[in-house]
């Protein structure tokens, strides 16, 4: 048991410097020679593009049920007027890029890459540049999910609904949480990119790396979106 314990932790400290070289090797094969955009376009489509009916469903839903359990709690401190607004706050600063970020680790997670300059730096930009529009557009149907599910306490207006929402929100609520979606996205990029890039050969050893890039990647969502918090107290 000890034994097995010490290969894990040594695996992973060796993860960590590879992972850490293979950032190296991006930025450098970044700068270097002719930049593929038609490829990084078609990574932007199957990472952005081909998630979208996940994430609009998925944020609808969160959206809606936040609401449909918060409503209640409110209603009984008196403070339902609250609900659009905490809300609003709960998905755009904390729930809505740490679950959509999880989402998208699965699904890039599942599809290794290999070529570092064809493929790797083309799939690393284009999942820095998707995460936080589709954190955007995922906050954006949340939003819209939770409106349908309070309107199914009562008549309130869309508008009304929306002064509400946007009460006390400020624009130092959205930038931190805007900022780290783009770190989300790149290292998710970096670390299926090299789960991928040594995967052992054959369907049982892409299969191997491609979890090992999911569950790394959901783990660094957890430390970054630790780290962000915890910044962005410091400031305020």
């Amino acid at each position: 048991m000890k034994s097995l314990l010490l290969q894990d932790i040594q695996h992973f400290f060796l993860d960590v410097a590879g992972v850490t070289r293979f950032t190296g090797l991006f930025f450098r094969n970044l700068f270097k020679g002719r930049f593929e955009f038609r490829e990084f376009i078609n990574q932007c489509y199957r990472a952005g593009y081909q998630s979208l009916l996940l994430i609009t469903v998925t944020a609808i839903i969160l959206g809606l049920v936040l609401t449909i359990q918060i409503h209640p709690i409110l209603l009984d401190l008196g403070a339902d007027i609250l609900l659009p607004n905490i809300v609003f706050i709960s998905v755009v600063t904390e729930l809505g890029p740490v679950i959509i970020a999880l989402l998208f680790a699965g699904k890039v997670g599942l599809s290794a890459t290999n070529p570092i300059k064809f493929l790797v730096v083309t799939r690393v930009l284009a999942t820095t540049l998707t995460l936080p529009l589709l954190v955007i557009y995922g906050n954006l149907m949340a939003y819209l999910g939770s409106y349908a599910g309070l309107s199914a306490y009562g008549n309130i207006s869309f508008q009304l609904f929306y002064n509400r929402a946007f009460d006390r929100f400020y624009f130092s609520d959205l930038l931190p949480a805007t900022i780290k979606t783009v770190f989300f996205g790149f290292f998710i990029g970096i670390i299926c990119c090299y789960m991928g890039y040594y995967s052992d050969k054959g369907t049982e050893g892409v299969g191997r790396s491609a979890n090992a890039a999911v569950v790394a990647s959901s783990l660094v969502i957890f430390l970054l979106d630790l780290i962000t918090v915890q910044i962005t107290d410091l400031i305020r």
